[in-house]
């Protein structure tokens, strides 16, 4: 790891843009009918166009335009209404086309953005320059074989939505928030599972630097090769304090492509930067201008799920949880839509946020559940809130009794339960004060020093009300009738 002075490191500003490949979740690839699918024997989803075969013309899915208009709304992107596709052409072994289908000129969203936190946590807007349509390329693999590069070309075809961000991250927290929001986003949007490991999310990173003060932005090094939101934070790190070392030392940060070693924590140099006329782009002479209807928008506006940053804004504006319980009420959807049935059936907001990140994500971690096969639903969640609400149990009783009893009863009420299970706590006024009355006359001299000002005494008084009740006194109850005996 390159060593650099923290006065050193003061000096300079960092300065980060990121470029977002998202696979698409659908039912077949972007240009033709073979199957989109994950993890099926190489080179099993393959078709003459995807193979490169010579007659064969390309058809756009029109579910990835859909989602690439969700996603230009969710980032408040202007939609083009009428946009061209593009040939990017170039050599690999498993890009059998020589090119992949793409926009260039025309990107289907521009111009959008969104707010992050920053390092100290303060909102901050990255701007979006631009979302286009694209198809992956295959995949060489180069591990299996001592001896040769292996193909599969499964991949290639599979539509992509490209997200390319402004210069606008400042930090190394900027661009994991950043990364972040847009796994968050598309993974609420149905769109793309954002399974960075799998590869169906990918991040290159544009890394330069520059001396705080200066308008200047200094060479970027685009650095590929990310697998993980931790490994954008480390490669990010590497390549800052990279560039610091060569100005320092009074060299030139050169301009180029580097791939970063996760088991080093390097990056390396794989070519010199290519310019886009590289790529030789060209209009896509098989395929039709699109034009976007206001009609087709409007579809997909009203079919648009709840964004995560709508959901944040009002579970901390108007049902009052923290910013902690919101964000992690907001993590992913399936727990936020869970939530959001809960308080359908009640109101205590902060009650069902404390189930939610408490007993249930603790249930599915323990038994490696997703909250969508969680066996209890959420109305039952409601009614194990309003039996403490209306102390008919504790909250101890109800959480560490109760709870673990429901999802191998998913049908059953929890009061139910409480009740076949003796839980139910003992509210009745005569009984309570029959037990108050025979605990203070078991300590008469404690009970004395309580009244001479020893209010501290009170607990064990409660202790002995619980012991009597078998601990099922209603505490609250219990407290007041015993604060009326002693002060008698």
């Amino acid at each position: 790891m390159i060593e650099t002075r923290a006065e050193v490191l003061e000096k300079y500003q960092l300065v980060v843009g990121l470029e977002i490949h998202a696979q698409l979740i659908t039912s077949s690839k972007a240009y033709s009918g073979a199957v989109n699918a994950y993890g099926d024997l190489p080179n099993a989803n393959t078709c003459p166009l995807t193979l490169g075969h010579p007659g064969t013309l390309p058809r756009l899915n029109t579910a990835v335009v859909q989602h690439a208009v969700r996603l230009g709304l969710a980032t408040n992107c202007s939609l083009t209404r009428e946009m061209h596709f593009a040939r990017k052409n170039y050599f690999y072994a498993d890009l059998p086309k020589g090119y992949q289908i793409t926009q260039d000129t025309t990107p289907i969203c521009t111009e959008g953005h969104l707010t992050v936190k920053d390092a100290d946590g303060n909102d901050k807007r990255i701007g979006i320059t631009r979302i286009h349509i694209e198809e992956d390329a295959g995949k060489s693999i180069h591990d299996q074989d001592p001896f040769n590069t292996l193909v599969d070309l499964n991949r290639a075809g599979v539509p992509l939505l490209e997200i390319v961000s402004e210069p606008d991250i400042r930090s190394i927290e900027e661009a994991y928030n950043y990364l972040a929001e847009v796994r968050r986003l598309v993974r609420y949007l149905d769109i793309c599972d954002g399974n960075m490991e799998e590869g169906s999310m990918r991040c290159d990173a544009n890394v330069s630097v520059m001396l705080k003060g200066s308008k200047t932005l200094g060479n970027r090094c685009e650095v590929k090769n990310m697998n993980s939101l931790r490994n954008v934070q480390r490669a990010i790190t590497y390549e800052m304090k990279r560039q610091i070392a060569i100005i320092e030392a009074g060299g030139t940060v050169e301009q180029q492509t580097r791939s970063f070693d996760a088991v080093n924590g390097t990056t390396f140099t794989l070519r010199g930067k290519e310019d886009a006329h590289d790529y030789r782009y060209f209009p896509e002479p098989d395929m039709q201008p699109l034009e976007l209807s206001e009609e087709a928008v409007e579809k997909v506006k009203k079919a648009m799920p709840p964004l995560p940053r709508d959901l944040y804004k009002r579970y901390t504006e108007e049902l009052g949880l923290s910013d902690y319980d919101a964000g992690i009420l907001t993590e992913s959807k399936p727990t936020a839509l869970y939530y959001e049935e809960i308080i359908k059936y009640t109101e205590n907001y902060k009650a069902a946020a404390n189930k939610v990140i408490g007993e249930v994500k603790t249930y599915l971690n323990r038994t490696a559940t997703r909250i969508e096969d969680f066996p209890v639903k959420p109305e039952k969640i409601a009614a194990l809130i309003r039996l403490t609400d209306e102390n008919k149990v504790s909250h101890s009783v109800a959480s560490q009794q109760i709870f673990p009893l429901m999802p191998d009863n998913p049908d059953k009420d929890p009061e139910d339960l409480a009740r076949e299970n003796d839980l139910l706590q003992e509210s009745d006024d005569n009984a309570l004060e029959a037990m108050a009355r025979k605990a203070v006359a078991a300590y008469p001299d404690k009970a004395e020093a309580y009244r001479k000002g020893n209010k501290g005494l009170l607990g064990l008084f409660m202790g002995e009300v619980m012991k009597l009740s078998d601990r099922k006194a209603n505490p609250k109850m219990a407290s007041d009738i015993l604060k009326k005996i002693l002060e008698e």
